[in-house]
């Protein structure tokens, strides 16, 4: 916040301390202007700013109260006052009752808004503080749920091997049973998770504005399907499961005496990715869960970010964060979401076993989460290599997946990048990678830091590539000092990056390897620095 042309007025500064409050907390500093210029914070107290005044004002002024840290520092001999302000796991108003929260404007520039009610009970679901789903709708009565859906709810459980215990209760001990109903006696009130799976369709429409899904099949800027759902959740997994069955494609491979089925999509992974959409999305925020079908991939969206501790950078190893937990131990105890809550593992499965690329969530933003499934041919060589192995008895694991998945592409991988890819720790890799050496399926090349692994030879074998394992491995040290000595022979001399670019090694690798061949008095040394160059002895 500048004052170059006027002091920064209390009540100014309680908003702006209140605005990064209601998001994730920072840095105000006082004296820097909106383009980064210094011109100096203003004394708040007479002839100077005292810190102490100053933090027990705003902690008067904000409700919650607000215990933030404060520093003047000097910048080019300009006094500057620093706020820390913590982020608050509750709503924070200041004192006058102004609810204001941090947003990126119009202009692409963060500024402060108006907070409002609905969105206070999606910042507190992000922060899993607050479960929309567990709530009763007290407009809504028993009588407003369909019998139809409890029947459906009851097959379910029968086909996906749900809680058999379930069964056996009537419809409101069921209800009860999974917290889709509170209270005992009259009146019953369904609660946000019993509406959205049970209820009629005129009361999700009128009770629940937010509830839609969307399934569209698009060809470049043809939309050929384009169906809109407002319906309970089981009987919308149906429909949209039901059209995925229609147009998935299956291949099928031999392997043996036996047949192989190959689809497009994984039936699994994308059912997964269907059902996270619905599950964590924020039926606070309207917009619709769409299932976009395009010509070489699927996209899932849901309206709401990522909860609290989940980021790209640990999806695959956070614990669960469901963002409606009540409803995500109801669609655990029916059977149709994975029970362990790692759903996340079987929709990363469902492409890198048929040797298609990893699920893409970098489209995600802080308003909402998509998940991209890249289609495409398969690699029926991989399939077939990846069942025969667990046939074998050698049943490979998630993170072995994704490293073989990765050398398909790549060719190469080191331990860095298997990390980054993984999203486990050096030591989990490393044992991961040094497993799949002993079996035989990749092997090492290089010391220390510059290790890198590739496929071995019979894995390129069974794929048919017999050649890409010479490409991959490279030359053995003997065989790069003669094609050194050749091109000498054939070109007069060779230069560090020459060498490099022949041999398929580093730049780093070729200045040892002609130095090597120098020390043997096989090459003589010309020229300094850049310049250098090698010849043979006359």
């Amino acid at each position: 916040k500048g004052e170059e042309k006027s002091p920064l007025s209390d009540y100014e500064l309680y908003k702006a301390v209140v605005c990064l409050a209601n998001g994730n907390g920072g840095l105000l500093l006082i004296g820097v202007e909106d383009d980064g210029r210094t011109t100096g914070a203003r004394p708040r107290h007479g002839s100077l700013t005292d810190p102490l005044r100053l933090k027990a004002a705003i902690f008067n002024n904000t409700i919650p109260n607000l215990h933030v840290e404060i520093e003047i520092v000097s910048i080019d001999g300009k006094p500057i006052i620093m706020i820390k302000i913590p982020r608050s796991d509750r709503p924070v108003c200041t004192g006058s009752g102004l609810y204001v929260r941090r947003a990126i404007m119009g202009t692409g520039k963060p500024g402060c808004v108006p907070f409002y009610a609905h969105e206070m009970d999606s910042r507190r679901g992000n922060l899993g503080l607050f479960d929309l789903t567990a709530q009763p709708i007290t407009s809504v009565k028993w009588e407003d749920l369909d019998p139809i859906e409890f029947e459906r709810l009851r097959q379910v459980i029968k086909q996906y091997g749900g809680d058999k215990t379930l069964l056996a209760f009537d419809n409101f001990e069921m209800a009860k049973a999974l917290g889709l109903v509170e209270g005992d006696t009259e009146p019953k009130h369904p609660t946000l998770a019993g509406i959205l799976l049970l209820g009629k369709e005129e009361i999700l429409q009128r009770n629940v504005p937010a509830h839609e899904v969307a399934f569209q099949v698009l060809k470049g800027t043809k939309v050929e399907v384009n169906n809109f759902f407002r319906l309970p959740l089981i009987r919308i997994v149906e429909e949209v499961m039901s059209q995925f069955r229609a147009r998935n494609r299956e291949e099928e491979v031999m392997l043996g005496l036996f047949r192989m089925g190959v689809p497009d999509y994984s039936e699994q992974g994308a059912r997964e990715a269907f059902l996270n959409a619905l599950i964590h999305r924020d039926y606070q925020k309207l917009g619709a869960v769409h299932f976009q079908w395009y010509e070489d991939r699927i996209e899932i969206s849901n309206p709401g970010g990522f909860v609290e501790g989940v980021t790209l950078s640990n999806l695959l190893v956070t614990p669960p964060r469901p963002r409606n937990p009540r409803l995500a131990d109801v669609f655990k105890r029916i059977g149709l979401v994975e029970r362990t809550g790692r759903g996340i593992d079987t929709i990363f499965e469902g492409q890198v076993r048929y040797g298609r690329p990893i699920p893409d969530y970098s489209r995600t933003t802080e308003d909402s989460v998509t998940v991209i499934l890249r289609g495409g041919p398969a690699n029926l060589d991989f399939c077939k290599w990846v069942v025969e192995q667990e046939r074998a008895g050698r049943t490979l694991s998630l993170d072995a997946l994704f490293i073989l998945n990765e050398l398909q592409y790549e060719r190469r991988i080191n331990i860095s990048r298997a990390v980054e890819l993984t999203q486990k720790t050096e030591g989990d890799v490393r044992s991961t990678l040094e497993n799949l050496v002993e079996y035989g399926i990749i092997e090492a090349k290089g010391e220390k830091k510059g290790r890198t692994y590739h496929l071995a030879a019979n894995v390129y074998r069974t794929f048919g590539e017999k050649a890409g394992y010479i490409r991959t491995r490279g030359f053995e040290p003997i065989q790069q000092e003669q094609m050194v000595l050749q091109y000498v022979q054939g070109h007069g001399k060779i230069k560090r990056g020459e060498t490099a670019e022949l041999c398929s090694i580093t730049v780093f690798q070729a200045n040892r390897l002609l130095t090597k061949l120098w020390k043997k008095r096989k090459l003589l040394r010309k020229g300094q620095g850049k310049g250098t160059y090698y010849v043979l002895p006359e």
